[in-house]
């Protein structure tokens, strides 16, 4: 190749010394000559391969049936291999051209070494991207950080693409640069020192499958509670569910904790967990009179029926004092009350009756006694979950007067003036 060119930008300054021309005008003239021939002959090149590429690639694109193709074209992979042809072919020019002088050859043969080198950092830059676009349209690949690796590749390249540049510029041969690299590597790691804790958290959460993409976690320290829209090297984009986007620094997810909801949407169910305050004052025994009218609930009819029968058999035998309701055996109105709800949860067509379910006293409180209910939603989606809660809730808060029981109710200013009028 050397030859040719030699041929090509070498035959004009012999020509201008025969035509007369002095030596100083010939060997500009040649130069200025061969100057425009060469950026002729680049664009020529340039414009013929990147034509070439481009129509292969669009070719094979619409025969086959994968994406990466497809995704070569869109990431301009295609025109910077276009580019690198020519400027290889300026970069062997340049000494051919300018050997007369020196000056401007050192100069200019650094500046396209330069480029050459960036060019081909963008070559593999798209093609890294290109396996990044088209891995995250595979399943199994879509939740991973793959952009956390790929930056990870890109930051090594790019250290090593600097080092041939300096390397280039100032004339410094690579195991130099290397000791140089290494007797700063304090300062390297000090500004590095983010990207690196990134690329350790983001190899924990790859391999121990903490967090994916499309996850909903929820993390107070950073006020994040959404769907996990990006990871990435530094930091982990979290889409809030009021539409906002909280971006966490992605060290943070193996140093800090936070709550990953991943293991309830892949679950049989999604829990429910929230009590209401019975006014302990109005829990008491019941009488005959008042059992007889509950028995008219359907839900608990059958519960009372048995119930009564055992405590009257075990009263009777045992020669019990009902003078006192506290003697022997009875039933409570919480009791029955907790019962009736446990039957209305097993009944309930939007809860999971293979999970666990029950309706539980908790410790009592001075705002009354807590009562819990404990279940799982067959629905996992946020709206139908709340109308399911809501209606459960609904419907046991509007039952409790029929068990003579009360409420707990924070007293308001408007009762107090009430009570001393």
């Amino acid at each position: 190749m050397s030859n040719l060119l030699d041929q090509i930008f070498n035959f004009l300054y012999p020509i201008f010394r025969r035509w007369g021309f002095g030596y100083s005008f010939s060997s500009y003239l040649s130069m200025v000559v061969n100057i425009i021939i060469l950026i002729f002959l680049t664009y020529s090149i340039y414009m013929i391969f990147r034509f070439l590429f481009v129509t292969t690639m669009a070719i094979i694109a619409l025969k086959t049936k994968t994406k990466f193709d497809d995704l070569i074209i869109s990431n301009k992979t295609v025109i910077y291999i276009a580019q690198l042809i020519p400027f290889t072919l300026i970069y062997k020019s340049v000494p051919i051209i300018l050997k007369r002088y020196d000056y401007w050859e050192d100069i200019f043969g650094k500046l396209v070494g330069v480029y050459i080198v960036l060019l081909i950092l963008w070559i593999i830059r798209s093609l890294l991207n290109t396996t990044q676009d088209y891995l995250k349209q595979i399943p199994r690949f879509s939740d991973k950080p793959v952009d956390s690796f790929i930056q990870v590749i890109m930051i090594v390249l790019w250290m090593f693409g600097i080092s041939v540049i300096i390397s280039k510029v100032f004339g410094i041969s690579q195991k130099e640069m290397l000791t140089i690299l290494g007797a700063v590597s304090a300062i390297i790691i000090l500004i590095f020192r983010d990207t690196i804790l990134g690329f350790v958290a983001s190899v924990q959460v790859a391999i121990n499958d903490m967090v994916r993409i499309g996850d909903w976690i929820t993390m107070e320290r950073y006020g994040a509670d959404g769907d996990v829209i990006e990871i990435n090297l530094a930091t982990v984009k979290v889409r809030n569910f009021d539409n906002t986007t909280t971006t966490i620094p992605t060290y943070s997810l193996s140093s800090d904790s936070f709550q990953n909801w991943r293991g309830m949407l892949n679950s049989d169910g999604r829990r429910i967990k929230r009590h209401l305050l019975i006014k302990a004052s109005t829990i008491r025994f019941l009488e005959d009179y008042e059992l007889d009218q509950l028995q008219k609930v359907e839900l608990v009819r059958p519960y009372i029926q048995s119930r009564k029968a055992e405590i009257e058999r075990y009263n009777q035998a045992n020669a019990v004092d009902k003078s006192l309701s506290i003697n022997g055996r009875n039933m409570t109105n919480l009791g029955l009350f907790r019962k009736y709800i446990n039957q209305y949860l097993h009944q309930h067509p939007g809860l999971n009756k293979n999970l666990t379910m029950m309706c539980r006293q908790l410790q009592p409180t001075s705002h009354g006694m807590p009562l819990e209910i404990y279940a799982f939603s067959t629905d996992k989606r946020w709206i139908n979950y709340e109308y399911i809660m809501a209606d459960i809730f609904d419907h046991v808060i509007a039952s409790v007067p029929y068990f003579y029981l009360e409420l707990y109710e924070m007293p308001s200013n408007s009762t107090f003036l009430k009570t001393d009028t």
